[in-house]
């Protein structure tokens, strides 16, 4: 007796000190809404155990006149010591899992007693207790990220919802569920228990996802489905047979897989990187401007969405997620490389929805069913993804050559199910500065990628307080994946069983490619872009004011007279404007000089410029080709320059992801001459169609030059990798080799010459360009790895050559001659 008291005693003053600070909101307000009968026994059910939980139903119990939750229930003659039980069981406690208890005593012997007296009955009150507003009306960061969540908290994490939201506690009690109604049917005990169970489950989960949205953590719902699946259940076998291992601890390791991959949505964490994110982004830009969202509302219901940006910054997927979000629909699930499943940093990734994969998936079958399988799950299940085809952040500004791997798993879960259709959203994200601008500039130049840390972020936030101008995020063309692949391969809903095969692999690549024009054809031309472009053309970077004006006023005339695509935005400041904005920047500087005042690029700035060129690079390669062509040329005869610019185009295509096809080339090539034509830059002879420069003394021969300078680099690093392979011949250099001499002696012409483009020499460049031969099927590949081509690389050679000045094609042809010996030697090397 003695110790109840005591007991008593202990709670009182836990109840008054917790109300100290605690203050609730009870629903519903008036108790006389709630139907009790007064005759009847009342028992509170409990979701979670947690003595604060505990603490508040007695005391609001109390206060409603209700009867007390801490009083003895009288159960058919017997007293039971309380009138309260919780429905999820407290298993931390039990020596094993097999040892824990399923179902509260409590509730047993309630269930029984109501099954053998037919006269008995009790009201099972549930009672909802939530710490805190719901996470989408918080608006303080802490607040938001220790919000209710689907996942039941832990004593510190309730300690800290406590202080944190002690003073907003909803109480909310739910019409009581009369037992004997329950066990009608003849149900035995063990019946009636699992049926109880079901129902107040059902109950407490409408109420929670009222209150604070869907549950959408994979780890809560979804890493037993993965691990059910067919193909996961057989990569689980496969995986104990090769490895020796028994079925449990190959399950263990694909369940391990899992937890790694998953991601651990939390609506709190989403809505406190929104509040985040709000505040970094006023610091950061001076604007966020987005485009062609508003077609996204309207195609995004009843479809699986996926949206795939072109991948500049880390900065991406939290800014397309922010806006996503913003403009009112579920934010995406994000595949991120493992590289950032950081401590703390990888934890709140995921809580946002991020899940994560290895960089690369050889030597482990098993997690790469289990990958498979989890992403299937997501896109049947219909949650938004997004992800980087590109792979990794693009160190030069051009769109990196795509690759099929996540992509080709979505096409193929598709074809396996595709019961919901499925869109793919391009979206094209364009800076004005960058915040890992430097370390880009230093890894060109052969410096180490530097490897994310925790510490490497914390110190980043010290640029917070720089000057980064705007941001653009545009949407593209949407790609509907059904009416693709009912283009590439007429019969694949009836294959469905026959995935992945040649067909679907060669599907996702021609998609990859597709998104990747997609993208480029959505993108937003900034001043930045227009700045990098004129004066980085310049012998020394340098122009006068008026002169730099006049080229930014052609290039803008070719965006809107010559449009690359109707998804292309353009610059909406005039050429004035646009110094002015490069100048705030502190992107250019202004040089006094009495014939009037000059603007140009420090030579700090110039490398990290050129990406901003590469940005829209492929918006103006084909006005450039066909200034450079009679920039160099003088006149050619139309017919000659069509071919000419055919054969580069063919080149120039695969690299950019230009969006013209070859019967379409032919009208944007006439609609740009038009333009330069009509600006004074090109002449037409009327009598017999040639096209002919201005005269060389003329401010219009200088600016079509300049024109043609901005693919100048790119054309010089096409003219070396063809003049290498026709220097040594086909089959006897490899792809290995070709790649090294390509490197080589692309960074000894940097050497030589000023060339504008910190990734002239870059070995990834070289590679894509080789990627894109093969692609384009220029080149081949035998079994040994050496190179075979035929006559028809020798058109595109001789084409390019065409629009190189005679000082370089006859440096580079010298250059490739030089390092035919040395490639021909490490070839052998490479093969042996």
């Amino acid at each position: 007796m003695k110790a109840v008291k005591l007991a008593d005693w202990f709670l009182r003053l836990a109840r008054r000190l917790l109300y100290l600070w605690v203050r609730t909101s009870v629903f519903p307000a008036k108790m006389q809404e709630l139907p009790l009968d007064p005759m009847k026994p009342v028992c509170y059910v409990l979701q979670d155990r947690h003595f604060s939980n505990l603490l508040v139903l007695f005391e609001e119990s109390r206060r409603a006149g209700l009867p007390r939750a801490e009083a003895s229930l009288d159960s058919g003659g017997q007293r039971q010591p309380r009138s309260f039980f919780f429905l999820n069981r407290d298993r931390r406690l039990a020596v094993s899992e097999r040892d824990a208890p399923r179902h509260s005593a409590l509730l047993a012997n309630l269930i029984g007693t109501t099954i053998a007296d037919p006269q008995f009955d009790v009201q099972l009150l549930p009672v909802v207790i939530l710490w805190g507003r719901s996470p989408g009306k918080q608006d303080s960061i802490i607040k938001a990220l220790f919000s209710e969540t689907w996942r039941p908290p832990g004593a510190w994490r309730q300690l800290l919802a406590i202080v944190l939201h002690g003073r907003q506690v909803l109480v909310r009690y739910n019409p009581p569920i009369s037992l004997r109604d329950l066990v009608q049917g003849g149900l035995d005990e063990e019946q009636a228990r699992r049926k109880l169970s079901r129902v107040l489950r059902v109950h407490f989960r409408r109420q929670r996802e009222m209150a604070i949205g869907p549950d959408l953590s994979h780890r809560n719902t979804q890493v037993d489905a993965v691990l059910a699946g067919e193909r996961v259940r057989a990569a689980i076998t496969r995986e104990a047979a090769t490895h020796a291992l028994s079925p449990e601890e190959a399950r263990a390791r694909a369940a391990s897989f899992a937890r790694e991959i998953a991601s651990d949505y939390s609506h709190g964490a989403i809505r406190a990187l929104e509040l985040f994110l709000s505040w970094l982004w006023k610091r950061l830009y001076d604007g966020i401007e987005t485009h062609n969202f508003a077609a996204l509302t309207r195609i995004a219901p009843g479809q699986e969405i996926i949206y795939v940006p072109c991948h500049r910054s880390h900065i991406d997927y939290l800014l397309l997620s922010y806006l996503i979000r913003r403009n009112g629909l579920t934010p995406p699930h994000i595949a991120a490389g493992a590289n950032l499943n950081l401590p703390i940093v990888g934890s709140l990734l995921r809580r946002c929805g991020a899940f994560f994969l290895r960089r690369s998936f050889k030597g482990e079958p098993l997690y790469a069913a289990v990958f498979d399988e989890y992403l299937h799950l997501m896109l049947a299940r219909g949650f938004p993804l997004e992800y980087f085809i590109e792979g990794g952040r693009s160190r030069s500004g051009r769109m990196l050559m795509p690759k099929a791997g996540i992509l080709g798993m979505s096409v193929h879960s598709f074809i396996r199910e595709h019961s919901r259709p499925l869109l793919f959203v391009p979206v094209y994200v364009g800076y004005e500065k960058l915040l890992e601008g430097h370390s880009y500039v230093r890894e060109l130049a052969g410096k180490a990628k530097q490897r994310e840390s925790l510490w490497g972020l914390l110190k980043s936030m010290r640029t917070i307080k720089r000057e980064f101008g705007k941001v653009h995020v545009s949407l593209g063309e949407p790609l509907a994946l059904a009416n693709f692949l009912d283009a590439q391969h007429a019969g694949w809903r009836d294959q469905a069983g026959d995935c992945p095969s040649p067909w679907s692999r060669a599907a996702s690549r021609h998609a990859a490619a597709e998104l990747a024009r997609r993208i480029n054809a959505a993108a937003v031309l900034n001043p930045v872009n227009l700045i990098a472009l004129t004066l980085l053309a310049t012998p020394r970077r340098s122009a006068d004011e008026l002169a730099l004006q006049r080229m930014i006023a052609h290039y803008q005339a070719l965006f809107s007279e010559a449009s690359y695509a109707p998804t292309s935005i353009a610059c909406k400041l005039d050429a004035n404007e646009v110094v002015a904005y490069a100048e705030r920047l502190a992107v250019v500087e202004r040089f006094a000089d009495p014939l009037g005042d000059l603007i140009r690029v420090s030579d700090k700035q110039a490398p990290l410029l050129a990406y901003f060129r590469n940005n829209v690079l492929h918006l103006f390669a084909l006005p450039a080709v066909i200034a450079c062509l009679l920039s160099h040329n003088r006149r050619l005869d139309g017919a000659r320059v069509a071919q000419a610019v055919s054969g580069i185009y063919a080149l120039l295509r695969a690299e950019l992801f230009l969006r013209w096809s070859p019967a379409e080339l032919p009208a944007a090539s006439e609609a740009v001459i038009r333009v330069l034509i009509g600006r004074g830059l090109l002449l037409r002879s009327e009598v017999s169609g040639s096209l002919a420069a201005p005269e060389p003394i003329s401010q219009e021969f200088a600016e079509l030059h300049l024109l043609g300078e901005s693919i100048r680099p790119m054309l010089e690093r096409h003219f070396l990798t063809l003049a290498l392979l026709e220097q040594q011949g086909s089959g006897r250099l490899t792809r290995q080799a070709l790649e090294e001499s390509c490197h080589r002696l692309g960074q000894r012409l940097t050497l030589l010459y000023v060339v504008n483009s910190p990734e002239f020499a870059e070995k990834v460049s070289f590679s894509a360009f080789i990627a894109a031969l093969i692609e384009a099927e220029f080149l081949c590949e035998d079994e040994g790895g050496f190179m075979h081509f035929d006559h028809r690389l020798m058109t595109p050679l001789a084409d390019a050559e065409l629009l190189l000045s005679a000082e370089a094609s006859q440096t580079i042809r010298r250059m490739a001659g030089a390092g035919v010996t040395e490639a021909g030697a490490e070839s052998l090397s490479v093969a042996s």
